[in-house]
């Protein structure tokens, strides 16, 4: 059978499908390489989120589409995001392209490989979700898993394309949920991250009432499991019982991830977002005095059409207040067939970015102080393996860090055995910084800890290329060390 080359671009939710993708390829006997001068067959599942997103696709498109000319790639398919925004101009334009496959066509990507689908696709829109019997190969960590527990989204943001890319937001079954990581879990995973546009919905299309909050209590209770997490947390959906469901149960991380987009009301309004600074203060003292010891993740847009400058100062000082442990600030970027797109009074790109620049920076301060107070104090760990950034160090992260989006533990000594990936440690920090901590590895194993298992036949991390898109970079290491 054909080695298949997999690029993945974007966000977890993306990555979800590319490893559901992946699975039903291998099942059918397909070989997955990294190396794309050996592939066959070259897939690349694409972001369209915002304008950087957009490039840097289609620069992997075309990246690839060279394979087809100097090395021995014979077919080249892109799915994903991109496709649902700009089917036809990626075949009219590209035509190295021998098939394309939107987000609800995912099943569809055997068919594609083989050369039975046709090259432009149905294009047909009909609503998808995996389930537990879908065949997927992690490309995460053994020991670590995103699970998607619901797709599209039906908030009326002006900014956001994604419900035209993803469809109306609808729930997985509750017992598919269970069962899924139930057998990841069996099979050495320790940490679940929840995903979804908004998690927060999970279940209401269902007629489940606090739904999330049902599904960690039930998820908490799985003994193989160290943490389970949940992102993209709406603020209007951040209910008590939701607040009280983190706070009670131990394995559910003290970690909240509301992308607020902003502080001032009439941004916000303008966002068709609602509610202001104020609120949203009110809302975060509630959450951090219902759960002790809360990490706070944002996401923040500036240079939003209209937004001046005494808006951006409101901005400033609600960050200022609220200090969160992780932000993320992004340049508003205008997308044509966003709501926004032709609203008045452009913000121009100094200006925009100009703010971006003093927010992080303000943020940079808030961070590197908060994180001073882990010197000396010690916490459990997840063992990661050698540090990405050196050989000489190992990483870890604790239940404030979140893969992939915030800061890591850098650990430049350990007792006892040699760590693996995968295990549980008590961690001593001995140095922080704006974004990362240093700590030395204690012998003593966390309570929860369990024995890492070698890597199931379905987890091969090492077997597909995972680029982030239009992000802005929230973690640096500490390279004096």
């Amino acid at each position: 059978m054909p080695k298949v080359g997999v690029v993945s671009l974007g966000c977890p939710k993306n990555l979800v499908d590319s490893e559901v993708m992946m699975g039903l390829l291998v099942k059918e006997g397909y070989e997955l390489t990294p190396h794309p001068e050996e592939a066959q067959i070259l897939l690349v599942n694409t972001c369209s989120f915002i304008e950087p997103a957009q490039k840097e696709s289609i620069d992997t498109i075309l990246e690839l589409a060279e394979y087809k000319k100097t090395g021995v790639a014979e077919k080249l398919v892109v799915t994903g995001c991109l496709v649902e925004r700009f089917r036809q101009q990626i075949l009219s334009e590209i035509p190295e392209v021998d098939a394309v496959l939107g987000t609800n066509e995912v099943e569809k990507i055997v068919e594609a490989c083989s050369g039975k689908e046709k090259r432009n696709g149905t294009g047909e829109n009909v609503p998808y979700l995996y389930h537990e019997f879908t065949p997927r190969v992690l490309a995460t960590p053994s020991y670590s898993a995103y699970i998607k527990i619901a797709e599209g989204c039906d908030h009326p943001c002006s900014f956001c394309v994604i419900p035209q890319m993803r469809g109306h937001f609808r729930s997985r079954r509750f017992a598919s949920l269970i069962a899924e990581v139930e057998n990841l879990a069996q099979k050495g995973v320790r940490e679940i991250t929840l995903i979804g546009q908004d998690t927060t919905s999970y279940g209401e299309d269902l007629g489940i009432r606090g739904g999330l909050a049902t599904l960690l209590s039930q998820l908490a209770r799985i003994p193989e499991l160290a943490w389970v997490r949940f992102l993209y947390c709406y603020p209007n959906r951040l209910t008590e019982a939701l607040m009280e469901a983190v706070a009670g149960q131990e394995k559910i991380c003290k970690y909240l991830d509301i992308p607020l987009q902003h502080s001032s009301g009439p941004v916000l309004k303008r966002m068709k977002r609602g509610s202001n600074g104020d609120q949203f203060l009110k809302m975060l003292e509630k959450a951090r005095r219902t759960i002790p010891g809360l990490t706070l993740r944002t996401s923040m847009i500036v240079g939003f059409p209209g937004e001046t400058d005494e808006d951006f100062e409101t901005l400033y000082r609600f960050v200022e207040a609220a200090e969160f442990d992780h932000l993320g600030v992004f340049l508003y970027s205008n997308e044509e067939t966003s709501g926004s797109f032709l609203l008045p009074d452009p913000v121009p790109a100094p200006r925009a970015e100009a703010r971006r620049r003093r927010l992080m920076k303000l943020q940079q301060k808030i961070s590197r102080r908060k994180l001073s107070r882990f010197v000396g104090k010690k916490f459990p760990l997840l063992v990661e393996g050698v540090s990405s950034e050196t050989e000489l160090l190992l990483e870890g992260r604790l239940e404030s860090q979140a893969p992939e989006i915030d800061g890591k533990v850098l650990v430049n000594d350990f007792e006892g055995d040699e760590p693996r990936p995968g295990q549980c440690r008590w961690v001593r920090i001995e140095k922080s910084s704006n974004y990362d901590l240093v700590g030395k590895l204690l012998a003593e194993r966390w309570a929860r800890d369990l024995e890492p298992v070698e890597a199931p036949p379905s987890s091969q991390p090492g077997l597909v290329q995972i680029r982030a898109t239009g992000s802005v970079p929230v973690s640096h290491a500490v390279s004096h060390l």
